[in-house]
């Protein structure tokens, strides 16, 4: 179901911004420039900024006009207020017509009735030429896995927001509350922030088994061998999401995660029954995997997996991609990843 709904701040944030951080952006006239220094201010953005992050300290001198994003996600925060980047990262996973733009970033782009930025190839890293090609005023990249190299080669070109804590670790909410205020519009993603809640919540109160049973989000597991089982620990977003949804975040998770900052782990089979206190387990995966899973002597005898209490998400569609929340993915998948996992707990007694 496509539930992403054009917002009322979004419509202001067009309507006040046009396209302004589009290509045609270095040519703004006088007027348009002071227009959005007065928007600026009126976000409660003052510029000179200083923006401290995991890889350094950000000056960004002026508002930005030419707006680029790399790695996963960060385009969602500029697209979902109004201002559509000159440049973003090529979607290689959840693109499901192949055009290297995902569903919901290409629905926004219609409604902004705007063109396809330039997309950078991150297949085999960042494509930095290409990001220079754009001549960007700032970088946005809090949500992604910057290396220091990298931040360090992107900041030669524009000023570069890294993630907050650790890569790959940001919450959707400081996906947005970062980019936002690196791009001047920082009451604009509280606001922003404030209606994806506001979506959550009602769609939760639809499905109230779900609240206090307690979820895994395993990663992608090899049919071929089980001998070993990925999971999300509660250091990841789609681990972090799932108290969003009035689930919680089993003792066994919360546990392992103690100590370490990685967003994920590995459990070997023989010592599964750790995760006997997970009521639901969701994850990467499809018919064959929950067969495979079944079949298994070890990993069968999981109290989730033994009553069918699953949400097994097929292959890299959508729905799996949206997983991971992000600010334009919550809305478009929320009404059927959450009746997913309601059909699961119905399972769990």
């Amino acid at each position: 179901m496509r539930s992403y709904r054009l917002r009322s701040l979004a419509v202001a944030a067009v309507a006040m911004l046009g396209l302004a951080a589009c290509g045609g952006g270095s040519d703004t006239a006088d007027d348009t420039a002071a227009a959005d220094e007065s928007k600026a201010s009126g976000s409660g953005a003052a510029f000179p900024m200083t923006i401290e992050h995991a890889l350094g300290t950000t000056t960004i001198e002026a508002k930005p006009e030419r707006v680029a994003t790399v790695n996963w996600a960060n385009d969602e925060v500029p697209l979902a207020l109004g201002v559509v980047p000159v440049g973003m990262a090529k979607a290689t996973w959840g693109d499901d017509d192949g055009d290297g733009v995902l569903p919901w970033t290409e629905e926004r782009l219609k409604e902004l009735k705007a063109d396809t930025p330039v997309l950078f190839d991150e297949t085999d890293g960042i494509d930095f030429e290409a990001v220079a090609d754009t001549r960007p005023d700032v970088i946005l990249a809090a949500y992604s896995g910057l290396t220091q190299q990298d931040y360090d080669t992107l900041s030669e070109i524009a000023p570069v927001v890294a993630y907050p804590d650790a890569a790959w670790a940001t919450p959707w909410r400081e996906i947005i509350r970062v980019n936002s205020k690196a791009i001047g519009l920082a009451d604009e993603g509280e606001k922003l922030i404030s209606d994806l809640e506001g979506d959550i919540e009602a769609t939760a109160a639809k499905y109230p088994q779900l609240k206090g049973k307690s979820a895994m989000f395993m990663t992608h597991v090899d049919p071929g061998d089980v001998s070993q089982v990925g999971f999300y620990t509660a250091h990841d977003t789609r681990t972090l999401f799932f108290e969003d949804l009035g689930l919680r975040i089993p003792d066994s998770i919360k546990k392992i995660s103690e100590g370490s900052d990685k967003f994920s782990g590995t459990q070997s089979a023989e010592q599964i029954d750790v995760f006997n206190d997970v009521d639901i387990i969701t994850g990467y995966g499809d018919a064959e995997l929950v067969k495979t899973l079944e079949d298994d002597a070890l990993l069968s005898k999981l109290p989730a997996i033994e009553r069918g209490s699953t949400a097994f998400l097929s292959g890299s569609g959508p729905v799996a991609t949206a997983a991971n929340p992000t600010p334009l993915a919550i809305s478009y998948v929320l009404e059927d990843y959450v009746a997913a996992l309601a059909e699961a707990a119905d399972k769990v007694k």
